[in-house]
């Protein structure tokens, strides 16, 4: 008959089983638990990457291009940063402005201050040269037509650089009735005819009227149209405050 309760022996385990002591000279050895798991290898160690150099910068109050190189450990130093973007910089390296945009180890756009300051001040150089050597051309005369129609409005110019008062109109009106429009006529039949000074031309103006109230630079003739015309429009413009209040014989 089996032994009862506490009185059987009791079944040893696999883990008690696996240990095992020698006593050799007092000394204990432990011998490996059978059924114990490994350790557990360690994970591989990764170096961590340096991070990338920035590729650009934004310019911030207080920067300079040698505090720029310097912090960003650029090779050629402030000079080259300069080159690189001389375009956004423009031909001072000491002035940069905030927030421009500066590359960082390359050539950035060129801009309109790329062009060398020396080629600009010889292309403005030979601007000024040119314009010394060739001056501007003058205006281009006004001409007029070899005819009435011509007459009297070359006239009216020279009328308005003198300040004469008068018409295209009040001119025609008067030399229809003086002359009919020829520039050669003359009256050898009235009183002036008679004491010398007959009138002539297209306003029938005497000797001494012409002579007295002709324009500066007009003909010395009185035969001459535009003589003619301007003389007699002075005259009118004295005596009687413009050709275009002469309505008869004057």
């Amino acid at each position: 008959m089996p032994a009862k309760g506490k009185h059987r022996r009791p079944k040893s385990s696999p883990l008690a089983r696996g240990i095992a002591a020698a006593g050799t000279g007092g000394a204990v050895l432990a011998l490996p638990v059978l059924g114990a798991t490994t350790a557990a290898a360690a994970e591989p160690h990764t170096a961590a990457k340096p991070a990338a150099a920035p590729d650009s910068y934004v310019v911030v109050a207080g920067d300079s291009l040698s505090k720029i190189a310097r912090e960003h450990s650029l090779s050629g130093g402030w000079q080259k940063l300069y080159r690189d973007n001389r375009g956004v910089i423009g031909a001072d390296p000491k002035v940069i402005h905030a927030g421009i945009e500066l590359t960082l180890g390359k050539k950035g756009p060129a801009g309109p201050a790329e062009k060398p300051a020396a080629s600009a001040e010889r292309a403005d150089r030979s601007e000024r040269d040119s314009a010394l050597a060739e001056p501007a051309a003058a205006p281009a005369k006004k001409t007029y037509t070899n005819d009435l129609d011509g007459w009297i409005r070359e006239s009216l110019d020279l009328m308005a650089q003198h300040g004469i008062p008068g018409s295209y109109e009040g001119i025609h009106r008067n030399i229809m009735r003086e002359s009919s429009g020829n520039p050669l006529a003359i009256n050898n039949w009235d009183v002036n005819a008679a004491a010398g000074t007959p009138s002539k031309g297209l306003l029938q103006v005497i000797g001494p009227t012409f002579t007295t109230y002709r324009l500066p630079g007009t003909s010395l003739d009185s035969f001459d149209p535009v003589a003619n015309i301007t003389a007699a429009c002075n005259y009118a413009a004295a005596r009687y405050g413009s050709i275009d209040n002469v309505n008869g014989p004057y």
